[in-house]
């Protein structure tokens, strides 16, 4: 039975990234009267320095079968894509033994089939969002290819490719010289592309998010920038969110502010189990050559776009506190794949950056209410927060609304660790 349309509410959204801004839209255009807060910017930090990509296909997590064996491998390889800030080990225990836990065939494909239906209409989702506003002009149609330094190397990826063909996700195979033909700035070292047609990307993922947040300021939107310091509850309901400029009364509230979710979190009094997952880019201006198409290195494990500002490398992963100053071994190892998948390409400058993706042990997100208290989670993406942000904006806004989505939301539960 359908439910009714609730009244309008005053609602605060803190986290102006993918996920706020998102959330922000929706429920403006649903009629609600909203606040988007935060420290930063709007579009800064993980959803300023992503790939940028709509990651239709992105439905296999980290932990697969064989996974602490290849951790353990790539954590004694300094040419791997993993990393580890050794004197965090002990406090990174608990969450990492959760998230070795889920490395079965089991909890795999339980995560594969959440993450389907918060990424699997991607394009369409992130088409809907940015009608009528100025990101529009930043979503490019083009399709992704993995490329793989053989075709055995491809073969040995069977496990990943079988789940996403489960999903209706084919690749087409392009081998051999054929491979610089589809992507003349390859170099040898990449012989073989498995090739997902009809998906898309971002040309400037950070100027997207801040034409979006413009977009929810002409529809009557209203954006503060503060630091958040403690929600009010009254009755075991929100009533107001402090920050360091005021406090700003509301009915409802939306936690989006990634890795910053922790600390708020504690404050209901659920301690999530999550981390700082760290990611790096290098952005090479004025490139000589570039991509047809966005694709992911197998080899080194990261994603090469094509964007306005240049040519986007972004990837690895470190546990690390996320205030901590970057690694310089990550961006070194950027640098040597690069250089060896692309052994043509020129450029006048490379610039670093380094970002925190929010993760949980079992690589779903915390949506939805938090318990009974009118404070709604919409955060904990980990590889996925761009392609799903506009999703999971939409299903908040419609919990808010009194339309709950259509999908069951309990692999998302905010509260699924106590």
């Amino acid at each position: 039975m359908r439910q009714s349309q609730a009244m309008p509410e005053t609602v605060v959204v803190i986290g102006a990234g993918i996920c706020g801004v998102s959330t922000a839209i929706w429920l403006q255009r649903a009629g609600h009267r909203v606040t988007l807060i935060d420290r930063a910017a709007p579009g800064a930090g993980a959803s300023y320095g992503n790939a940028g990509l709509m990651a239709q296909w992105a439905l296999v997590p980290v932990s697969t079968p064989g996974l602490i064996r290849t951790g353990l491998k790539y954590l004694a390889d300094p040419g791997s894509p993993l990393f580890l800030q050794w004197r965090r080990l002990p406090e990174m225990l608990p969450w990492l033994a959760q998230f070795s836990l889920r490395a079965n065939d089991r909890d795999t494909r339980h995560t594969a089939q959440a993450l389907l239906p918060l990424v699997g209409d991607s394009v369409d989702q992130h088409r809907a969002l940015a009608a009528g506003t100025g990101a529009e002009k930043w979503l490019q149609d083009s399709d992704v290819s993995f490329a793989y330094p053989t075709r055995a190397a491809f073969d040995a990826d069977h496990y990943s490719w079988a789940l996403r063909e489960e999903a209706g996700l084919r690749p087409e195979i392009v081998e051999g010289a054929k491979v610089q033909e589809a992507e003349p700035i390859l170099g040898d070292a990449i012989r073989c592309l498995a090739v997902l047609r009809g998906h898309g990307h971002i040309a400037d993922p950070g100027a997207y998010v801040t034409a979006l947040a413009r977009g929810f300021e002409g529809i009557g939107g209203h954006i503060v920038r503060a630091d958040v310091k403690d929600v009010q509850i009254e009755n075991g309901q929100i009533a107001a969110v402090d920050t360091d400029a005021g406090r700003f009364a509301c009915g409802r509230a939306v936690l989006a502010a990634g890795i910053h979710s922790r600390p708020l979190m504690r404050k209901l009094g659920l301690k999530v189990p999550l981390i700082a997952e760290r990611g790096y880019h290098l952005m090479f201006r004025n490139p000589s050559q570039m991509p047809r198409n966005p694709m992911m290195m197998t080899t080194g494990k990261f994603a090469v776009t094509p964007m306005q500002g240049g040519l986007r490398c972004a990837g690895t992963v470190e546990f690390s506190h996320p205030d901590a100053p970057p690694s310089p071994k990550p961006l070194r190892l950027l640098r040597r794949h690069a250089a060896r998948a692309f052994p043509g390409l020129r450029h006048d400058a490379v610039e670093e950056w380094v970002g925190s993706r929010p993760s949980t042990p079992d690589s779903l997100p915390f949506i939805g209410e938090i318990g009974a208290t009118g404070i709604f989670a919409a955060f904990g993406h980990q590889h996925v927060g761009l392609t799903a942000g506009p999703k999971t904006g939409r299903w908040v806004a419609g919990l808010i609304s009194g339309q709950p989505p259509n999908t069951d939301l309990s692999p998302y539960d905010p509260c699924r660790y106590g």
